[in-house]
């Protein structure tokens, strides 16, 4: 069985973020901890096997959850719980404990509560690097710089925020307004493809239709009427300054096919690409 690591981080310069402690173990059968109270928060992500977690909702209400690999589950200061490992297939897991200004609000918008426990990632790729970060964290070496391995909790706590399945729409301005920043500089570098509102929302890691609320909320028209209006754009300039082909511009600015481009320049422009190429036409000296 590999050895459990166990590790107390003491600097206490950190104020968004900090750790307290963090680790790894394979557990035996049945092996548990609790009932008991954390001062901190705890979140521990199961790389293998089974368990439970009991969680005590109100004084006489307690809340069972069955966890297997693959899945999180997280622990809020100053609540009861009780966890213990399977009796034919105990779970193997790393833990990080933290707090700061910033803990609660992330969890927050991951969906984490004593109410809501259990973390279930987006992705294998969100499940990889959490186990690749919470065991980077675990083998560090006791000489390892503080800098070094809150950097390491901010990475645990990106995965966390953005790849939660119980992720919760957060209604900030700033989070809105940062989500559609991040929605056109996606299509700034990309509009040149066939890109869709399905594509901006999953690289966000949001709902389809909340993603087109808030960015309509933002900027005042729909993803989708904004693409269209960014990529004719692009081709007007074209049109003006270049010699190149109606049927390689609308290439250029995501339209495979010259008649869907026409047609789409045309509600945008009130007139065809040719007719606007005409009448706009920058002549070099």
């Amino acid at each position: 069985m590999p050895i459990p690591l166990f590790h107390v981080f003491s600097d206490d310069r950190f104020m968004d973020l900090t750790l307290y402690q963090y680790g790894y173990e394979k557990c035996r059968p049945l092996h548990s901890f609790g009932p008991s109270v954390r001062n901190h928060f705890l979140f521990h992500y199961i790389f293998s096997g089974k368990g439970t977690l009991l969680v005590d909702e109100t004084k006489t209400s307690t809340k069972e959850y069955k966890l297997h690999g693959g899945m999180g589950f997280l622990i809020e200061p100053e609540r009861i719980n009780t966890y213990f490992a399977d009796r034919e297939d105990p779970w193997e897991y790393a833990w990080v404990e933290f707090s700061g200004l910033k803990a609660k609000e992330i969890l927050d918008t991951a969906g984490l509560s004593t109410e809501s426990p259990v973390f279930i990632p987006t992705s294998h790729q969100i499940s990889e690097t959490l186990k690749s970060e919470l065991l980077h964290l675990a083998s560090s070496p006791s000489e390892t710089s503080s800098l070094h391995l809150i950097g390491h909790l901010y990475l645990i706590m990106d995965a966390l925020l953005t790849g939660s399945a119980s992720r919760r729409r957060v209604q900030n301005g700033k989070r809105s307004q940062f989500y559609t920043d991040e929605a056109i500089t996606f299509i700034s570098q990309n509009y040149a493809l066939p890109i869709t509102i399905e594509d901006m929302a999953q690289r966000l890691n949001l709902d389809r239709s909340y993603f087109g609320k808030i960015f309509k909320e933002v900027i005042g028209q729909a993803p989708q009427e904004f693409l269209i209006h960014y990529r004719m754009s692009k081709a007007a300039e074209l049109l003006k300054t270049s010699d190149m082909p109606v049927k390689n511009i609308s290439v250029q600015v995501g339209y495979p096919n010259q008649l869907h481009f026409s047609r789409a320049f045309k509600n945008v422009y009130g007139q065809s690409p040719r007719e606007y190429r005409q009448k706009n036409r920058i002549i070099h000296e």
